[in-house]
């Protein structure tokens, strides 16, 4: 390329190598940067390649795996690339959905990490032209006797709750986790789920030399700036002097925008729109010239901004919020700009598209930047560092504890009341669920479902990961988060159709850790693969550790499913007595890496269970069927606690309110050679409880063994306030439903409680 003077912005540091590796640019890549630019860069220069070469964009320890993901399906329309994912629903309606954390923002600040998270997912989701109809997320605290894991929680749940329902989007759903290994470093994974026309679809790629850039919504700050290297680096005990680089969310601002943004698609006065999230200005421009195969020139000295003084390096890094990047004719900008003010929101020309593939900022008549577009978004240097598993955990693996020689009730009672997976209404009570009026089922049950307005159809969506289950054998514990979520949207009748995710993990540079994450991306792989649900699109978050080490891995699932006819949805309480209860999948009792060894034998040892993919294809298609021939009054899926927590949970009822209903159960018929304890908490995976009126019930069994699974009615549902009672090869366990569900509830409001009045 033709060598370009370079005007330094007055005030600039000199480039040194210490202040490039305070870039997180390493002395390899500094000379990439040398031999792309062929000269040194500016200051403005070295932020840009701070950013997108971070691991947050650029995907560096990544990007060779995610290519291995499953992406195609004939409901796929939009798979990996874009701001989010699009399915296919039918009728010319389609979903578009992504998953993203907010991890290490979360982390310093929890109430604006939290609520900036969800504004993120929401832009994703609008700027594909679909209107947001639904949230969902993924949250994980160490536990809640530790004050600063009560903070967390507290502030992550406000923010999300916060900005959710100011914006008016229901929260339908997700899961919250309590385990030691977040407590130096909680993850805050936010998804978001939105509707549209498969005609009215929008792509961000840049396309027609001379065509304008317009900033569109809030005025940039220097909030934010440098979030995304912020996000690609370990948490320190100097992290909280890093609060700056927490944006600062607007709800208010999002609804105006989401508003529009929408009306500005459906004009067609626009030919590209891109959200400026991590990297800001710098990576929407980048990375839609880059689709387009063209360049673009930015005068930073154009960009509104909210402060004074600020330099073109604050300008392109900052990440306020709020603001979206639109492509546009000459010609259109009245008419963007009168949109755009009807809603209240400011649009300002601040660039162009030109022909030279370069991506270009000036500030006024001075260049600042000068780079090779498509080799600063695609040539991101990628690393595959080494990978070997920690001894330490397949020394776990072959682990177990003694004989559990305790009362099966006291652990069942204990089991139940355990925060990580007791009830989660102190937390999900604090959004709104139902604005817009389209939920048809909400929060705690197996997955949230909604209505598409004025059709038949519905969506569901869950969210899913054992991390136990990860730390002890990531492939097995990877195919089993997704087959989990594929389970639960089965278990409303729901037909699962794709995935997105959401790889939390810590330093890749770290064998253990490069091991796990490769493991884990494998299982997915193969778990779509079995299930035909492909990967949209997602995030990965890399560098989740902090001085006590390495989070749990976790990689999250986000699984849609579709319903054809959404009056048929199912929830997971039992409603009526004198239903039967039919226990679907073969129980072989595994107890390895399960929640009662955990929790009860205070051991997090063992293999994990293993998933068999067939039988889980066979339990999705099992469920959507009784769910669409109307053989089901509920279904419940075994998952975390086995049997014990599922039917503890099925009697307890959709509302606290309500009155819990009993049920009696006998097990020793097809208990065979299991113990006790593991009949009861066994976590074997492509199981479920149905309930189903007598008359249904030999149908019922005939569906699910067609398609090759064993199914037992096992019990009946009882009255209400009754006792819930199992028999076992070893005699009879049985409590008053009260009682658990009373545990189940106060488990979070009780610890919460009870360590504030210590």
């Amino acid at each position: 390329m033709t060598k370009t003077r370079i005007a330094p912005y007055p005030g600039d540091p000199e480039i040194t190598d210490d202040l490039v590796r305070q870039h997180g640019i390493d002395e390899h890549e500094q000379g990439l940067i040398k031999e792309i630019l062929g000269r040194e860069p500016s200051f403005t220069e070295l932020g840009i390649f701070s950013a997108l070469w971070s691991e947050h964009c650029g995907y560096k320890h990544s990007k060779r795996e995610l290519r291995k993901f499953p992406t195609d399906g004939p409901q796929v329309i939009q798979g990996p690339g874009e701001n989010a994912g699009i399915l296919r629903l039918g009728g010319g309606w389609a979903v578009a959905f992504k998953i993203e954390s907010h991890n290490h923002p979360s982390a310093v600040e929890p109430y604006e990490g939290a609520a900036t998270g969800v504004g993120g997912i929401l832009r994703d989701v609008f700027t594909m032209g679909a209107r947001p109809v639904a949230l969902l997320n993924s949250l994980r605290f160490g536990p809640l006797d530790r004050p600063r894991n009560r903070y967390l929680l507290a502030g992550v749940t406000r923010g999300i709750g916060d900005y959710g329902n100011c914006v008016g989007v229901p929260t339908i759903g997700g899961e919250v986790d309590f385990e030691d290994g977040y407590s130096g470093n909680p993850l805050v994974n936010a998804m978001c789920v939105g509707i549209l026309k498969e005609k009215d679809v929008m792509r961000a790629v840049a396309s027609g030399v001379g065509n304008l850039l317009i900033s569109v919504g809030a005025r940039t700050g220097r909030d934010g700036i440098h979030g995304a290297s912020f996000a690609s680096e370990e948490l320190s005990e100097e992290t909280e002097a890093k609060r700056p680089q927490v944006q600062v969310g607007d709800p208010f601002t999002e609804k105006l925008l989401i508003e529009a943004s929408l009306e500005l698609i459906s004009s067609g006065d626009i030919i590209a729109i891109q959200d400026m999230g991590a990297a800001g200005i710098t990576s929407s421009s980048a990375e839609m010239a880059a689709r387009g195969g063209v360049g673009v020139e930015i005068d930073a000295s154009k960009v509104p901004v909210r402060e004074p003084n600020m330099t073109p390096y604050e300008i392109l890094l900052s990440e306020s919020q709020e603001r979206m990047l639109v492509v546009a004719e000459p010609d259109r900008v009245d008419a963007i700009i009168e949109i755009t003010e009807r809603w209240e929101l400011e649009a300002a020309v601040i660039g162009s598209i030109t022909d030279d593939e370069l991506f270009r900022v000036t500030w006024g008549d001075d260049v600042v930047a000068e780079i090779p577009g498509v080799k600063l978004v695609d040539e991101c240097p990628l690393y595959t560092p080494e990978a070997a598993e920690d001894p330490e955990v397949a020394a776990r693996r072959q682990n177990e504890p003694p004989s559990y020689e305790g009362s099966l009730v006291d652990a069942w009672t204990k089991l139940t009341g355990t925060p990580a997976l007791a009830s989660k209404r102190w937390v999900h009570e604090q959004y709104d669920s139902t604005v817009q009026a389209s939920s048809v089922i909400e929060p705690g049950a197996n997955a949230g479902v909604i209505r598409i307005p004025e059709t038949k159809i519905g969506i569901s969506a869950a969210t899913d990961c054992n991390s136990r289950y990860l730390s002890l054998d990531p492939y097995e514990g990877a195919k089993a988060a997704v087959v989990e979520s594929a389970r639960n949207v089965a278990s409303c009748g729901a037909r699962p159709i794709g995935i997105t995710n959401c790889l939390n993990f810590g330093s890749p540079e770290k064998p253990f850790v490069y091991h796990q994450f490769l493991q884990a991306c494998r299982g997915i792989t193969d778990a779509c693969n079995a299930l035909k649900t492909p990967v949209t699109g997602g995030n990965v978050s890399f560098y989740n550790e902090s001085p006590t080490g390495a989070i749990p891995p976790t990689p999250v699932i986000g699984m849609i499913g579709l319903l054809e006819d959404v009056s048929k949805a199912v929830g997971p309480h039992f409603m009526a007595p004198g239903d039967q209860i039919v226990l679907v999948g073969e129980t072989k009792g595994h107890l390895g890496a399960s929640s009662f060894w955990a929790y009860i034998m205070g051991a997090s040892v063992g293999e994990p269970p293993p998933v068999d993919l067939d039988a889980a294809a066979s339990l999705v298609d099992a469920l959507v069927h009784l769910a669409e021939n109307n053989l089901a009054t509920s279904i419940h899926d075994l998952s975390d606690g086995g049997i014990a927590l599922a039917l503890g949970e099925a009697c307890f009822g959709p509302t606290y309110g309500t009155d819990p209903l009993g049920a009696t159960v006998d097990l020793s018929d097809i208990q065979a050679e299991i113990s006790d304890e593991a009949m009861l908490f066994g976590e074997d995976h492509s199981r479920a409880f149905v309930s189903v009126p007598t008359t249904e019930v030999e149908e019922m069994l005939q569906a699910v063994r067609d398609r090759g699974l064993q199914a037992t009615v096992v019990g009946e549902v009882g009255d209400v306030g009754g006792d819930i009672s199992v028999r076992l090869r070893g005699g009879i366990v049985s409590t008053p439903v009260s009682t658990l569900r009373e545990v189940y509830e106060d488990a979070i409001p009780g610890a919460l409680a009870k360590v504030q009045a210590n």
